[in-house]
């Protein structure tokens, strides 16, 4: 039953990413509409000049065309897909009532094909290469210079739970804000007490449990919210830490948790990859390496990271003038260097990271708590790339 209400979960999380896609879709399919309309009815009463910008007009509009169908295609398809969740809940909860497990092997199957289908259809409708990151938006200020704050990236649209962890070493104190309005307020919320104290800045939430980093270990902890306990924690294999590999910043940030589009993510570097940052896809339940990867790009010479649909973004400072510098593409092992610009507004960044749900980037600047919304070229392809 976990297994369908997190797709449930997915498609919701899903359909919430995708909504102000889709309203810059049709916006656009208006404007081409009216263009075309336009230039039918100017026929000979515009000069050469204003016919001739309006048609350079259209034309850079034209290949949105294909865009526009295959947003349609694809919503059919999400459609669909939630039609199948709901067949596959009824079977379900039949079988549970009748406590028998009587095509249960046959159920769990197509759970997980409805899964892989959801997550490709994530991939196609809401994915694409970072192309710009907006101006800083500050929620609030608090606590002291280095620290983490986040949302729940697989919570349903009614969740907008914020949790808070001051320090970068040693804490065990996280609160948890009802909202994200409480958060701004200081009011209505709770405290966890973890039972082992964490290290560094990269942690997160994803589907009701905080990911982190043990204090002097190499050890990742699941920690469940609604438990108050730890489900697993185990070390991971050959990752540095103690300060070993920390980004140029300091601050143990040796392991960095993230969550995109595709899943959980570890960020991280071994005396194998010779300090260069590694990234790992782990499993979030048992918190074992799936695959990994070597980037080839140095960890201490990055300001700090995050992923956005399988691609490992690097920003070449922690410090103001920074500016995304690097992309790993984990789909072809591939890598190239960029250059958007990030406005660092409080000069020293001690947490960067993505939380798909809301397309945002998460930061910590100098006990400040800011939000980046980012921009995305939509790459249309059967194979759904970067």
């Amino acid at each position: 039953m976990e297994k369908v209400q997190n797709v449930s979960q997915s498609m919701e999380v899903l359909e919430l990413r995708t909504y102000r896609d889709l309203q810059y879709v049709r916006s656009m399919e208006t404007l081409m509409r009216s263009l075309d309309a336009r230039l039918r009815a100017a026929d000979g009463s515009l000069s050469a000049k204003s016919f001739q910008e309006m048609k350079d007009r259209m034309t850079e509009l034209l290949p949105l065309s294909s865009v526009l169908e295959q947003y349609k295609a694809d919503m059919r398809t999400v459609a669909r897909l939630r039609e199948e969740l709901r067949n596959l809940s009824g079977s379900l909860a039949a079988i549970q009532e009748e406590m028998g497990a009587y095509g249960y092997g046959d159920l769990q199957q197509r759970v997980m094909a409805l899964e892989a289908r959801l997550r490709a259809c994530a991939q196609k409708l809401g994915c694409g290469k970072l192309t710009g990151v907006s101006n800083p938006i500050t929620i609030r200020a608090m606590g002291s210079r280095f620290g983490s704050w986040m949302t729940d990236t697989m919570a349903p649209s009614a969740d907008s739970r914020v949790w808070y962890m001051d320090g970068y070493y040693k804490g065990r104190r996280v609160l948890e804000f009802r909202t994200l309005g409480d958060f701004i307020k200081g009011q209505n919320f709770i405290q966890h007490l973890l039972p082992q104290p964490w290290a560094g800045t990269g942690h997160v939430v994803y589907n009701g449990s905080l990911f982190y980093n043990k204090y002097q270990s190499n050890v990742v902890v699941k920690y469940h919210f609604r438990s108050r306990s730890v489900l697993v924690q185990r070390s991971l294999p050959g990752a540095g830490y103690n300060n070993t590999f920390p980004y140029s910043w300091g601050g143990f940030s040796d392991m960095d948790f993230m969550v995109d589009e595709s899943g959980l993510w570890a960020v991280y570097t071994t005396n194998q990859n010779a300090g260069n940052i590694v990234v790992s896809r782990l499993d979030p339940h048992t918190l074992e390496v799936v695959r990994s990867w070597d980037t080839g790009y140095p960890k201490r010479s990055a300001g700090e990271a995050f992923m956005i649909c399988g691609v490992l973004y690097v920003t070449n400072s922690h410090l103001a003038g920074a500016k995304v510098y690097f992309a790993y593409f984990t789909n072809t092992s591939s890598y190239e260097y960029t250059d958007v610009p990030f406005h660092n507004q409080y000069s020293h960044i001690s947490m960067l990271d993505y939380n798909p749900r809301e397309r945002a980037l998460y930061t910590w600047n100098n006990g400040h708590q800011v939000l980046y919304n980012v921009t995305l070229f939509h790459v249309i392809s059967t194979a759904g790339g970067p």
